[in-house]
């Protein structure tokens, strides 16, 4: 399987996940501000090293994850990283996805995506990985990667979205590459509250203590039975798809339009 690294760039890809503890609320923020905290794989190794220390820290009881600054959660993983994609590295970024999303649905603690702006691609996917989803007005999810890259999702989170937004939905979301808006999220559920701007972190916060004075076993039980019947260990054959899309013209064509800060010239090969 192919193996993809910063390394394969030439120019060096910056970004990190910080840690920080606040009483019984870890609170991991993605900081790459130049490029609205777009994640670079030092940024998914980063979330993947910290998820697993308070796994097993007790006196962590709830995990609140942002983005930096008020402009995006995350928009979605760096682009610049795709450059010297094949199939089989589509395959294997897709399968280093699941990984980082299945830490957090498996978590032993509550989960809390408190998102400023563009949650966007692998931002969509992440927020869509937490327990609990808190927004300001101007919050915008959406996978517009028809539009963009010309790349495709794991079957695991197009299973996850569809879940989560309904299937019509989902379809639409792709299919016309519109961002979901604040109150439309709220609306359909994929959003548990909106907070204004000026006191949103403390708010979110202030759900996040609420959950940690809780029954620790009660959480965590609950959380294990909503995990086990949305089991998706026996979901249907689909690197073939991955492989295709991410190893066409297309999405060369997709990761380089953009570098170049132009529209893509789709050919459908």
């Amino acid at each position: 399987m192919s193996t993809y690294s910063s390394s394969q760039n030439s120019e060096p890809i910056v970004g990190t996940v910080l840690f920080e503890q606040r009483g019984q609320i870890a609170l991991l923020t993605l900081s790459n501000p130049s490029a609205l905290n777009a994640m670079t794989w030092q940024m998914y190794e980063d979330l993947t090293t910290h998820l697993d220390t308070v796994s097993k820290d007790d006196t962590v009881r709830v995990v609140v994850i942002r983005g930096d600054g008020d402009k995006a959660f995350a928009a979605g993983t760096d682009i610049k990283q795709f450059v010297t994609f094949s199939g089989e590295d589509g395959v294997a970024y897709e399968e280093r996805i699941d990984t980082v999303t299945k830490k957090l649905l498996d978590l032993p603690k509550p989960t809390i995506a408190a998102v400023h702006g563009y949650a966007i691609g692998g931002g969509l996917i992440l927020t869509a990985a937490c327990d609990l989803r808190y927004g300001t007005s101007r919050a915008r999810f959406g996978a517009p990667i028809a539009r963009t890259l010309g790349n495709c999702l794991s079957i695991r989170n197009y299973s996850r979205l569809t879940s989560l937004l309904g299937e019509t939905r989902v379809k639409e979301l792709v299919y016309t590459a519109r961002l979901l808006g604040a109150d439309e999220a709220l609306a359909v559920g994929f959003l548990n509250g909106i907070f204004a701007d000026d006191t949103f972190f403390t708010d979110v916060l202030e759900v996040a203590q609420g959950i940690a004075s809780r029954a620790p076993l009660t959480l965590w039980a609950t959380k294990v039975a909503l995990s086990r019947l949305r089991d998706t260990s026996q979901m249907p054959e689909f690197n073939d798809v991955v492989r295709r899309v991410y190893g066409s013209e297309d999405f060369h064509e997709g990761v380089v339009a953009h570098i170049e800060k132009r529209s893509p010239n789709w050919r459908g090969r």
